[in-house]
């Protein structure tokens, strides 16, 4: 059974950075590709970054000059770099691996339990 397994999370101030990884059970090559999804309360899952095989990436607008998704395919993990945050990004962030560059939730098989990133005005 593959397991998603973040941490890194954390409580910071508006401005703060984070680190948030992600390690993998199984070789990460085996799911072309991996993505940070983020879901606040009551709001839906939301991608926030992919990753191809290729290292190609994606990353939505509202984050882009501040996120950078990235990966260590001989660690099997997913980092997300999260610098200058915003009180909107305080949210429950989510490793996903799948076969499909997707935005969309339902294109990942693999999941990860969550990690809390709360930030503060």
């Amino acid at each position: 059974q593959v397991q998603l397994v973040e941490s890194g999370g954390g409580s910071v101030q508006t401005g703060g950075s984070l680190t948030l990884s992600c390690v993998s059970s199984i070789d990460i090559n085996n799911n072309p590709s991996m993505a940070w999804f983020r879901q606040a309360p009551g709001k839906e899952r939301r991608g926030v970054a992919l990753i191809n095989g290729d290292r190609a990436t994606s990353i939505v607008d509202s984050v882009k000059d501040r996120f950078t998704i990235s990966k260590d395919n001989a660690k099997n993990t997913l980092y997300l770099q999260m610098n200058s945050l915003k009180p909107e990004d305080t949210a429950m962030y989510y490793c996903a691996a799948g076969f499909q560059f997707s935005w969309s939730p339902a294109a990942y098989t693999y999941w990860g339990q969550g990690t809390q990133v709360t930030v503060s005005s």
